[in-house]
């Protein structure tokens, strides 16, 4: 837009526009914990839809195309695990970030959600601060982010990190932001074994004990996706994972 100037002489004062603030759908039936979240959100320089179902978390999704959404699983009428599922089978909605909430204590309740697609997770109860802190390190991974290598070629991939796109044989492949920033993440390393810590801090940006399964079911994940690449991410028996030199 345009900067609007008041009138001259030395007190004249340029207005600016400030850059709209990114949105974030919270999805939960507790108020407590919308109001909360609304608040540490809005703190942080967010902008906070909210919805309290899951038909009208859809609805949202849908019209606004919010910047990431939190979601809670445990919700009436539509479940969290499904309404992850409809957001990512959505042409309109595949590409919006999922950040779940869960109290389950159970595992494999997260890995079925990171399974459908969830970005990543947290386990109630939790400090709003972490929310905020795992909202701005998932945003960072869906920017485009140009590696030094820029347009890399491998066998039949192609991945153009400034443009944030990968395809296999000439077809686009449909990947999470996390997904794709796991990807360049072992290519930018090719032919070095990476931890699963390593890459929890380089792609995930924070280092948590016990979020290694986070790290594999993505992996898994991202080996589908790659298909007749797949065997180029190889997994190094108790150590973690890299991307192969002579691929």
């Amino acid at each position: 837009g345009f900067a609007a100037w008041d009138g001259g002489g030395l007190g004249a004062v340029c207005h600016l526009p400030l850059p709209m603030p990114s949105k974030i759908l919270v999805v939960d039936d507790e108020p407590d914990i919308l109001d909360v979240l609304r608040y540490n959100l809005e703190k942080a320089d967010f902008g906070v839809l909210t919805a309290q179902d899951g038909e009208r978390a859809l609805e949202i999704a849908r019209s606004e195309r919010p910047a990431l959404v939190v979601l809670d699983l445990m919700l009436p009428g539509i479940e969290g695990e499904e309404v992850c599922r409809l957001l990512k089978q959505d042409e309109a909605t595949r590409s919006i970030p999922v950040l779940m909430l869960t109290a389950k204590g159970q595992e494999v309740d997260r890995i079925v959600g990171l399974e459908l697609g969830a970005d990543d997770y947290v386990v109630k109860p939790f400090s709003p601060r972490e929310i905020v802190l795992r909202a701005r390190a998932i945003l960072r991974r869906a920017q485009p982010e140009a590696e030094p290598e820029g347009m890399m070629r491998i066998g039949p991939l192609t991945v153009d990190a400034a443009g944030h796109r990968a395809s296999l044989s000439g077809v686009s492949l449909d990947l999470t932001a996390t997904e794709f920033k796991l990807l360049t993440t072992l290519l930018s390393r090719r032919g070095r074994v990476q931890s699963r810590d390593d890459l929890l801090h380089a792609v995930w940006g924070y280092d948590y004990a016990g979020y290694g399964r986070t790290v594999d079911t993505h992996i898994r994940r991202l080996r589908e996706k790659l298909g007749e690449a797949a065997d180029m991410v190889e997994t190094v028996r108790g150590v973690g994972y890299r991307f192969r030199k002579d691929a």
